[in-house]
């Protein structure tokens, strides 16, 4: 069997390239071309004998997803379906902006913590991600952007926290290997308790980002059933636990869902919820971004956002509007990959037409 270089450390390969009688700089020269210098074959690796690129490729593959559909938007955003060796498919998508690139990375096929207004929770769990697949929608995406990709998000398919141990392994290849700024990395999660305490035992910093959507039990739960297990008092102890671990800011994402948390009094609610833990950092609202769904979740009015966000910062929460990207390429989170399990790859844009409000 094959060894695989995407998901291993220098280290690693090091270890690798000397029980191939190889001396410890071709190993940094190896995991160069891997990690920063986005090789899409051995033939790229030219700095390397060519005896030792023919005998890597019969030992070894480099492992990376294979992009199996791209759709592009007119503000740039690229949804990728990325697939793996087993044939499993998850999303990612490419962000650029005028002064960054961003990425957003999945870290599970499907998601087992079922939120009522997401796509990719309709499929439920196939799988969790290795660190390798995880960082290789990473590599993928570098390799076809003329742009260095600087920022990355784990805001994509699954639940991070639920797939721990690969997604910390992940932050390692993407901060030692690939040399982004652990302050350019956020991992969102739904309020996975252990998981928040666990990841701020780690010597890696990142942006934490709490996905709330709701300024009370009673209504979370309605709309992120594994908020069940973890009530809001226990999942803001343990974000209160991480910034004190961290000395790093949270973000609160808060999906606009129109008419069911989108009223002035759920915004002085949160902005209450907050303070009362005396947790920083800023809430970023997500109007909806049209999924089909059985509760037939709208998205809220432009009016009902404005007045939110005023809300929130006359109490002195900051807030900020995540930007709208990728309507017209199905760019919420699930979207691609359940339209082409239906369909074949038919264009996004085409399936989606007419469907938003």
């Amino acid at each position: 069997m094959k060894q695989t270089l995407v998901g291993m450390t220098q280290q690693e390969i090091t270890q690798l390239l000397q029980e191939m009688g190889q001396p410890q700089y071709r190993a940094v020269q190896t995991a160069a071309w891997v990690y920063r210098k986005s090789a899409a074959s051995w033939e790229d690796m030219t700095d390397l004998p060519v005896a030792l690129r023919k005998k890597m490729a019969q030992e070894c593959e480099l492992g990376l997803p294979e992009a199996a559909h791209r759709d592009t938007a007119p503000d740039g955003t690229i949804k990728y379906l990325m697939r793996f060796a087993d044939g499993v498919s998850v999303e990612s998508v490419y962000l650029p902006y005028p002064n960054r690139v961003s990425v957003c990375l999945s870290t599970q096929a499907g998601c087992a913590a079922g939120c009522a207004f997401c796509a990719t929770a309709k499929g439920g769990l196939e799988r969790s991600l290795s660190a390798g697949e995880i960082a290789g929608q990473f590599l993928r995406m570098q390799q076809e952007s003329n742009r260095r990709i600087d920022h990355v998000v784990y805001m994509g398919m699954g639940e991070p926290l639920l797939n721990y141990s690969a997604m910390v392994r992940s932050l390692f290849l993407l901060r030692d290997e690939a040399g982004l700024s652990a302050r350019n990395i956020t991992v969102s999660t739904v309020g996975i308790v252990p998981g928040i305490r666990a990841l701020a035992e780690e010597d890696i910093p990142v942006t934490l980002a709490l996905s709330l959507h709701a300024p009370d039990d009673a209504l979370r739960t309605q709309l992120i059933p594994t908020a069940r297990k973890w009530p809001l008092e226990e999942i803001l102890e343990a974000c209160s636990y991480y910034t004190s671990r961290t000395k790093r800011n949270l973000t609160f994402e808060y999906l606009l869902l129109g008419g069911i948390n989108d009223s002035p009094e759920q915004a002085r609610a949160l902005a209450r919820l907050l303070a009362g833990r005396h947790l920083p950092g800023n809430v970023n609202l997500i109007p909806f971004n049209y999924v089909e769904t059985p509760q037939g979740f709208r998205r809220p009015a432009r009016e009902a956002v404005t007045a939110f966000r005023a809300e929130l910062e006359k109490a002195g929460r900051p807030a900020t509007q995540r930007m709208t990207r990728g309507n017209a390429i199905a760019a919420a989170c699930g979207q691609l990959r359940r339209q082409t399990e239906q369909h074949g790859f038919v264009p996004a844009a085409m399936l989606s037409a007419g469907k938003q409000p």
